[in-house]
Order: C-alpha cells, then sequence, then structure tokens
C-alpha cells in the first residue's frame, strides 16, 4: 500500500502545473489513492438510487452565458471555441488546457492562434495537466496532425509569453468561486483538469451552472481502443472522478451520438467556402483531418458511416443554445476502469444498479438546421 500511496503522488504532482501548496498536492494524493484503494476492495462511496426517465431539455436561448472552456485544443475544439466566440450573449471567461490530441504546450499555442484569428486574444488562457492522472499519455496526431492543428504552418503564431501564470486548475477553481451559479464548463478534452479541481477544491462541482462534456460512449463503439472514446480512454480514471463526484447537472454529447448526427461533407464544403479570414484559417488547419479521414480505419470508427463530425461543436452549441437540445436520456453514469478490453468505456445503468441519486442528461436529438447556423456563424 506505501507504494501504491507514493506512485499515486508522484503522479499527481506531475500531471499539473498550477500554483497550490505541497501540503494541498498531498492532500489531494492521499484523496485519490484512498478512493483507488476503495475502488479495488468494491467499496462504493456516495451513491443512492433514482429511476431512469427520459427528459427533453427546454427550448430557448437564455440572455448571457459565461463560459469556461477546457480544451486539448485538436480541430474540432478550435471549431467549437470559434463557435462560441461568434455567438452572441456569450462570454468565455477562460480557457484552460491539457494533454489530449496533442502535448499541452502545442494545444496552448494552438488556442492562441484560435483566438488570434478570431481578434480575441484578451480571452486568459491558462496551462493544465500535460499527462493523465494514471497510465500512459494517448494524442491523435493521426487526425489532428503531430501539432493538432493539422500540421498548417503559422510562422505569425502568438508566443507562449501570452499563457497566464496561474495555473488551470487554480484558474478553474478561481474563476468558478468569482461567479458561483453562473458559469458553465465545457469540457471537449480528456477530463484530468476537472478531476484534480474536484480533489483540490470538493466544492468546485457545486458552483457552476452546468457541465458540458464531449465523451464516452454508449453502445460500447470505440474509437481510439474497442470499446472507449478518446477523452474517456486517455484519462479513464479523470473520467471516473467527473462522472461520480460532480453533482452539477451534466450534459454529455457522446462518440455515437456525434456520429448519428454528423453533416454531409458539402455542408463542410459550403462552410469553409465563406469569404472570411476564419473561413481560411479552418480550411488550412482542418485540410489535414479532411485527407485522412477517407480510409478505412476511420470508416470502421464512424458508427453511422462517413461525415462532417465536429464532435466537440456539439457539445458545445448544447451550452450556448438550449434550443439546440431537443431530446436527451437521463441516466446513471460511470467508467469501467479494470477491464482488459473495456478500460475507458462509459457505463449507463439503466437498471440503477449502482444506486446513484445523481443522473447525467445523454444527448439524443437535436436541432440539425440549428447546428448549422451556428456552424455556419462561427466562421463569418
Amino acid at each position: 500500500m506505501a507504494t501504491a500511496l507514493t506512485y499515486y503522488r508522484t503522479r499527481l504532482w506531475t500531471s499539473a502545473k498550477c500554483h497550490i501548496s505541497r501540503g494541498a498536492w498531498r492532500f489531494l494524493a492521499c484523496e485519490l489513492s484512498l478512493k483507488v484503494w476503495s475502488r479495488s476492495r468494491g467499496i462504493h462511496v456516495g451513491v443512492h438510487s433514482s429511476r431512469t426517465r427520459h427528459y427533453s431539455l427546454p427550448g430557448g436561448p437564455s440572455t448571457m452565458k459565461k463560459l469556461l472552456v477546457d480544451v486539448d485544443c485538436g480541430v474540432d475544439d478550435a471549431q467549437a471555441i470559434m463557435m462560441a466566440l461568434a455567438a452572441p450573449g456569450v462570454q468565455i471567461l477562460g480557457i484552460t488546457c491539457v494533454h489530449g490530441n496533442t502535448v499541452v504546450e502545442n494545444v496552448c499555442k494552438n488556442v492562441l492562434r484560435v483566438l488570434k484569428a478570431c481578434q480575441k486574444l484578451e480571452i486568459p488562457v491558462f496551462r493544465g495537466a500535460s499527462k493523465p492522472i494514471l497510465g500512459k499519455t494517448l494524442h491523435a496526431g493521426h487526425f489532428h496532425g503531430d501539432d493538432g492543428l493539422g500540421d498548417a504552418p503559422d510562422p505569425q503564431a502568438p508566443g507562449p509569453e501570452l499563457i497566464q501564470e496561474e495555473g488551470a486548475v487554480a484558474a478553474m477553481i478561481r474563476i468558478a468561486s468569482e461567479h458561483a451559479g453562473e458559469v458553465s464548463l465545457v469540457a471537449t478534452a480528456p477530463l484530468t483538469n476537472l478531476a484534480l479541481a474536484v480533489r483540490m477544491d470538493p466544492t468546485f462541482p457545486q458552483k457552476l451552472k452546468a457541465l458540458y462534456i464531449m465523451g464516452g460512449n454508449t453502445d460500447s463503439r470505440g474509437n481510439t481502443t474497442m470499446c472507449a472514446e478518446f477523452n474517456f480512454a486517455a484519462d479513464p480514471e479523470a473520467a471516473y472522478i467527473v462522472l461520480n463526484d460532480y453533482m452539477c447537472p451534466t450534459y454529455i454529447a457522446c462518440w455515437e451520438f456525434t456520429c448519428h448526427n454528423k453533416l454531409p461533407w458539402e455542408f463542410c464544403d459550403t462552410w469553409l467556402a465563406q469569404d472570411s479570414e476564419k473561413a481560411r484559417f479552418m480550411k488550412r488547419i482542418f485540410q489535414h483531418s479532411m485527407d485522412v479521414v477517407h480510409n478505412e480505419r476511420f470508416e470502421k470508427e464512424m458508427v453511422a458511416g462517413l461525415g462532417f463530425v465536429s464532435c466537440d461543436s456539439y457539445a458545445m452549441a448544447a451550452a450556448i443554445d438550449s434550443s439546440f437540445v431537443t431530446e436527451c436520456e437521463q441516466v446513471a453514469v460511470s467508467v469501467e476502469l479494470t477491464g482488459a478490453y473495456t478500460r475507458g468505456m462509459m457505463v449507463l445503468d439503466k437498471l440503477g444498479l449502482l444506486k446513484k441519486e445523481h443522473k447525467a442528461f445523454i444527448l439524443k436529438k437535436v436541432d440539425m438546421n440549428r447546428f448549422k447556423a451556428l456552424m455556419m456563424k462561427a466562421l463569418q
């Protein structure tokens, strides 16, 4: 047990660069170690029962929406950020960066490139975790390019001096405290930063208005492993912590959902053909992905056939416009941690066996015409 605790402390100490005390890190490591130790013995902490029901979200956009956005900025993260920046009545209070599609240093640079393209460099960007809580680091360069944005050269990219000194986890906790009950957190990346935030401040989730996640799966269809979607596969422990410890309203755009709500490539052509600097920027960074998607591997990954799937944009659209989602299913969820083939797979407890009181909203149906309008406006 002592060896295991030392290992978890070491991994957590290097997982995120935020300005917190060594004593706080000791507390964080011990808390996570206890949770892992409890799970290994079949102990489930803080779960209660409630019947699964189906819901449709209320329509109609509200007034000002305040967002925190946590990204591993690949091309679909860029598309989601640009959608939010173009939406009226939406204020991004900060963008936090985490490992995922590429290394976190590239993620920070990519976010700055997107903000520059949208003339929004005043939005603060924070560097977060460079590694998952446990296990090896995964990247998705085969689709996003090694740098995360299609390996498109950008000699005029903003420099790293624009990244905030404050770490991502500390910034998330601070911003949520300053705007308690007003901020929705949109997470389109591995959930490492979110897991660390709730361990540093257990009250963090209750200060959020809502949480929107792109990640997980509902039908055991993986796009990274046989049974796991990339964001959850890249840090299963973090996904487990978030789905079990965040009691705020939680909306999840899963892998299969995004595939079933794909756009035709003809729309993508029209989208990129708009006469704007934003559209030209997107065409440059998206070209690599468009070139590689037409192969046997990606055809197998896509649940409903080939098409234009901007995964992260679905979670963002739900956050900025409540009229976008027309139907969702409310169900208790968790994440498989130990399966040889199923590690990182999201589990839907439709039988209520986990006895969990909190249930997530799984997106099912959306207004695709509204989605097209949000996508088009993002590049205007």
